[in-house]
């Protein structure tokens, strides 16, 4: 067989094990994102230094290139290498287990409803229209963060990219040790743009799993606003 072919197959097969579209989505529903910025004027310590969980927030709206930014920084492209690209969060292997979700309610140039983000084309693609925070907050156990901000970001695990090649140890380590890192990121860029966020783990799972009209399972749901 030529190497050539050999190679494209087995980089094909390498990328349905690991849960990686080939392709792009279909186009339908999607909501192109500003370029996220890659430099700002805080720093890593300072950002480290004021982070803190933020409950309570402002009535203004967050803007497209906020939650653009926000997004990114959850699980948006970095290096687009030879071998594949890379994302925000680190990640056992370089599997990228997790899918973010947004349930967008005043966000400017968004209209309200629940969207999947598209890491690849730094896009949003809307799942459900309708402005749902009230849904997302009682599946919440009624936490009033969850209704009160703009919108929330939902982190869901896709178990499998992870466990094909680790076992139960990537289910009960690997998976969330891949959350924490993208949940620090997204506490970090909130603060550089002098917004508030909580990383909420209390909710009834089946609840959040059919508001999203998600496969994976959920994790945690950071509600972000003003502070």
């Amino acid at each position: 067989m030529d190497k050539a072919v050999a190679l494209a197959i087995s980089l094909f097969v390498l990328s349905s094990c690991r849960g990686e579209r080939p392709t792009s989505e279909p186009r339908g529903d999607v909501v192109p994102l500003p370029q996220p910025k890659y430099s700002g004027t805080l720093s890593v310590e300072e950002g480290i230094f004021k982070r803190k969980s933020v409950r309570s927030y402002g009535d203004e709206p967050l803007t497209l290139r906020e939650a653009s930014q926000l997004l990114w920084a959850a699980g948006g492209m970095t290096v687009d290498g030879l071998t594949g690209p890379t994302r925000a969060y680190p990640s056992a292997g370089g599997l990228y287990p997790l899918e973010v979700y947004v349930v967008a309610g005043d966000v400017e140039g968004l209209r309200p409803g629940v969207y999947r983000y598209l890491w690849r084309e730094h896009a949003l693609k809307m799942v459900k229209e309708g402005d749902l925070r009230r849904r997302l907050m009682e599946a919440a156990l009624r936490q009033r963060a969850v209704e009160d901000a703009p919108m929330s970001l939902v982190l869901v695990a896709i178990y499998e990219r992870t466990t094909w090649k680790y076992g139960e140890r990537g289910r009960v380590r690997y998976v969330h040790i891949d959350t924490g890192g993208a949940v620090q990121n997204v506490y970090l860029q909130a603060e550089a743009l002098g917004l508030g966020t909580v990383c909420i783990g209390a909710f009834r799972d089946d609840a959040v799993k059919e508001l999203l009209g998600a496969e994976g399972e959920p994790i945690c749901i950071m509600p972000v606003g003003r502070k």
